[in-house]
């Protein structure tokens, strides 16, 4: 690839994502704007909403003055900051550090970036497997998620689902030193991380076994250029034809080094695993230490016995029995969506980590409010939908998004001026 070829590639590969982004744009749009008139009606700030209220506060005290803050509450839990991991905060530093915003100024803005920044990779990782149409449909779902606010506000959800998205983009078309450095980066920034990295860990492994039961091959194929495809594996091992609906299986194959792939591995993990050890040799507690941290928000993993307990508490009385009906119905949603990716053949790196992202968003112990947006990075569990959105007429297709657009952005609105995320 030429010098002309090298600048080329990435604008020719924003043309492609164009209608994605400046549909994700305009969800998004209308969803601040409904909040900004909901928010004004009721006398209230949505701008505060969205930069200086939960995660958000801690998230800014933390790169105002670093780590050390902690609260005690009456019931003899701890909330320490320690348990908001280190990247987003960093920006916030960096950017107002050379900008005259305030860190809350800032943590918007890096929101912003990061949630275009998503919506570009999301429609990467769908246009690569499905086609530019479904790549479209992806993200405009993933943008009018009833909590689509989420990506709006400053939090770490859109910063997570960018570098998870470029990283899962990365793996897939076999950029394994570039993957495992997004992955280092996602694990830098929520506990999810281990989701990216176990990822790449699956795609490497099953590409060197790969490898080992090949025959053995004259030429390596060279990498493809920017903005170009390449086949990749399914959950069995085969590849997976990137732009049919219906995939496409062929023999495996696979020219490319080991130790850009070995490199990817090893750093993967370390963004997550370097946190979780920093903890625990700043509190004193060892290897476990973050754990410790977590409890005190009285957060852990229960493999969902609790949420069990609290979907069950909501059935014995009405109406509270309707929300309990409706938790059921969404937990079997999820599941039936991670089916249905399995028996499509979702590349193994998608089904690792959407799993992995689900079951631990599913199994924490705590904040039962906050699972609706830990599940906003499991972006993969849209594509099966985004399929079925990606077969009808481009009419039918826009009066679908529009009415959930809709919905979300009143949804977001009402749910921020309530209770909104804990």
């Amino acid at each position: 690839m030429n010098d002309l070829d090298t600048r080329a590639a990435p604008r020719a590969a924003l043309r492609r994502a164009a209608p994605a982004l400046v549909g994700y744009a305009a969800v998004r749009a209308l969803g601040l704007l409904v909040l900004a008139l909901w928010s004004a009606e009721r006398g209230k700030s949505a701008y505060t909403l969205l930069t200086a209220r939960w995660d958000a506060l801690w998230y800014g005290r933390v790169a105002e003055g670093g780590y050390g803050y902690e609260v005690r509450l009456p019931n003899g839990d701890v909330h320490a900051d320690l348990a908001f991991f280190p990247l987003l905060p960093w920006l916030e530093r960096g950017l107002a550090a050379v900008t005259p915003l305030s860190y809350a100024d800032a943590g918007f803005v890096v929101t912003l970036l990061a949630s275009g920044a998503a919506a570009w990779g999301i429609f990467a990782v769908a246009d690569h497997v499905y086609g530019r149409r479904a790549g479209v449909c992806a993200v405009l779902l993933w943008a009018v998620l009833p909590v689509g606010i989420v990506q709006s506000m400053a939090y770490s959800e859109s910063l997570f689902t960018a570098l998870a998205a470029w990283s899962l983009y990365a793996v897939l078309t076999g950029r394994w030193v570039t993957a495992g450095s997004l992955a280092l980066l996602a694990g830098l920034t929520r506990p999810v991380g281990v989701a990216v990295a176990a990822a790449v860990w699956a795609a490497g492994l099953a590409s060197f076994a790969r490898d080992r039961d090949a025959p053995p091959s004259r030429a390596p194929r060279p990498p493809p250029s920017f903005g170009q495809t390449r086949s990749v594996f399914t959950a069995s091992g085969a590849q997976l034809s990137p732009h049919a609906p219906s995939p496409t299986v062929t023999a495996p194959h696979s020219g490319a080094s080991p130790v850009p792939r070995a490199l990817g591995m090893l750093l993967a993990p370390l963004g997550a695993v370097g946190y979780v050890l920093w903890v625990g040799l700043h509190t004193g507690k060892g290897p476990l230490g973050y754990l410790d941290v977590q409890a005190g928000w009285r957060n852990g993993f229960d493999g969902g016995w609790a949420f069990a307990r609290f979907v069950g508490a909501r059935l014995t009385s009405f109406p509270s029995a309707l929300a309990g009906v409706a938790l059921i119905v969404g937990v079997a949603l999820l599941i039936w969506l991670y089916v249905t990716c399995v028996r499509g053949r979702q590349p193994l790196p998608l089904l690792v980590y959407a799993g992995i992202v689900t079951v631990l968003a599913l199994c924490a112990s705590s904040y039962f409010g906050s699972k609706p947006r830990l599940l906003l990075p499991a972006f993969p569990l849209l594509f099966p939908p985004a399929l079925a959105l990606a077969r009808l007429r481009t009419r039918g297709a826009a009066l679908v998004v529009g009415a959930f657009a809709v919905a979300s952005a009143v949804y977001g609105a009402f749910w921020l001026n309530g209770s909104g995320p804990p």
